[in-house]
């Protein structure tokens, strides 16, 4: 297999990281606050477009490089890891259902239910941040 890129991998964990600082600086307001706020809304479609993309570039250069694969669906890519053991498979799941919800963020944005991206930041971002954990385990471990 060809060699993983790390500086690739380190940068999408920065980016994530960064917008996961701000998507849970949303998460202090209220509700109502939110709903009523079209700056809160675009910032928390932005970081949460930007994490989910950054996710998946490294899901796809992971498997690309360490497995040889190439899936079809954004949501396979990490159902891939996971059956490889690379994260857990409940992780991969929660992953490729935010694979879903980031389809609507850029597809259907004019549909967007801001209520549910309001519980994304409040329940969900934990995936992301064991996604980035997984991964920066595995780098320390020689496994990527």
């Amino acid at each position: 297999m060809k060699q993983i890129n790390k500086d690739r991998l380190r940068q999408a964990i920065n980016d994530i990281e960064k917008s996961l600082i701000r998507l849970r600086q949303l998460g202090e307001v209220s509700l109502e606050e939110f709903l009523s706020n079209e700056d809160y809304q675009d910032i928390a479609r932005s970081r949460l477009l930007t994490a989910i993309e950054a996710s998946i570039n490294m899901c796809y250069h992971i498997v690309a490089k360490k497995l040889g694969k190439v899936p079809q669906q954004y949501g396979q890519c990490f159902e891939t890891l996971g059956a490889e053991g690379l994260i857990p498979p409940e992780l991969a799941q929660k992953l490729s259902a935010m694979c879903k919800f980031r389809n609507r963020l850029v597809h259907m944005y004019w549909e967007i239910d801001y209520k549910v991206v309001y519980h994304i930041i409040h329940h969900h971002m934990q995936d992301l941040e064991q996604f980035i954990n997984e991964v920066k385990k595995n780098i320390t471990r020689g496994v990527l």
